[in-house]
């Protein structure tokens, strides 16, 4: 199963089921909240058994559901995957199931396209992050993306032998030399660093560590790491790899919070000034009618239902004529889906904000404009 990658987005993006509908199914596979299988099993059938309903008995999407069954049921592997997203249209051939290090939103739909919002939302996140822990002696290198370890290194700088046993009157005056050593390890620690984003190119750093070492090693970070330093986080030096991971997964979701709201910011300004901003569903839809979207900002979970239409590709919040061609249009149960598509297809950039009050107030979908 292939992990996610803005290549396979853009192709199934591109796809269309012409012939029957296209099912788009996301799945929660968390062994941390369905510990046992068969709870995953009743999970998923539940699901899939309200998807048979809204199918309206299009045989191939019955073929979707029962192949989506029946790969639960043969089992997953769930050591490395908290999700599934699958794709599949039995009538053109479509099967694409992606294996995700993260949790989706359970959902299936039904429509002429592959549904991929929840795969763009997971791509903005994927932004790798490094964790960089260190004390006096030891220094811990982490690179995650996406919650995933992908690159770890470590460095051990011995103290010379008895400096933590003895006392100093019978060490003698070697504060001159331990803060040497404490120096060179610190200079060691930055080395480290820049080393592994030399290899993983991670997009930002957060360190831990002591006050004092955490203080120097920031002044001798590489001016590369200075720009992408997000701060510090509160772990030791021994943590273990699953603190470690949700501290990252944790600065992650900070990072995507604050870069949404640089953008919701834009919006607001865009659509206050009445300059190249479009805010509410009605507006989106037409600036995407008209190809004059260039970024499209949606707040997670938002759905409402509206009308396609087929012949001119049109989006509307209400039919049943499609007021571009005059042709009949098609109800469907998710237009801000379907405009997320759209979009896409149009090669705009797609932001789905979490839990950001200014866009929910601008009518939870903005636009900013090509012109």
């Amino acid at each position: 199963m292939p992990v996610i990658a803005e290549d396979v987005i853009r192709s199934l993006v591109g796809f269309r089921g012409e012939r029957a509908p296209v099912t788009s199914c996301y799945l929660d596979v968390d062994g941390r909240r369905y510990v046992r299988h068969q709870d995953l099993e009743h999970e998923v059938g539940v699901l899939l058994h309200d998807a048979r309903t809204r199918a309206n008995g299009d045989a191939s999407v019955r073929r979707d559901l029962h192949r989506i069954e029946e790969l639960v049921k043969g089992g997953i592997d769930r050591s490395h995957t908290r999700g599934l997203a699958i794709f599949a249209c039995s009538a053109h051939d479509l099967w694409e199931v992606i294996a995700l290090p993260v949790s989706v939103q359970n959902r299936v739909v039904i429509n002429h396209m592959p549904a991929v919002s929840q795969l763009e939302a997971l791509l903005e996140e994927s932004t790798a992050l490094g964790v960089l822990l260190v004390d006096k002696q030891h220094v811990r290198m982490f690179v995650f993306e996406l919650g995933d370890l992908v690159d770890h290194s470590e460095l051990l700088d011995a103290l010379p032998r008895d400096y933590d046993s003895r006392g100093d009157r019978d060490q003698g005056d070697v504060t001159h030399h331990r803060d040497a050593l404490k120096h060179q390890h610190v200079r060691h620690a930055a080395d480290l660093a820049l080393a592994s984003f030399q290899k993983s190119a991670f997009h930002h750093l957060v360190i831990a560590g002591p006050d004092d070492i955490a203080s120097e090693l920031e002044s001798n970070l590489h001016p590369y790491l200075r720009d992408r330093y997000f701060g510090r986080v509160h772990l030791s030096v021994g943590a273990g790899l699953e603190d470690i991971r949700a501290a990252a997964v944790d600065v992650e979701h900070k990072v995507e919070r604050e870069r949404e709201a640089t953008w919701v910011a834009k919006l607001r300004e865009a659509v206050a000034s009445d300059r190249r901003g479009a805010g509410g569903l009605a507006a989106v839809l037409a600036a995407l009618s008209e190809h004059r979207a260039e970024r499209i900002l949606v707040s997670e979970g938002y759905r409402e239902a509206g009308w396609r239409c087929a012949p001119c590709g049109a989006l509307a919040l209400v039919g049943r004529t499609c007021t571009r061609c005059g042709e009949e249009m098609d109800a469907v149960d998710d237009v801000v889906e379907e405009a997320v598509d759209e979009a896409l297809s149009q090669s705009c950039r797609v932001d789905i904000c979490v839990g950001n009050a200014d866009l929910d107030v601008l009518g939870r979908i903005g636009a900013l404009l090509r012109y």
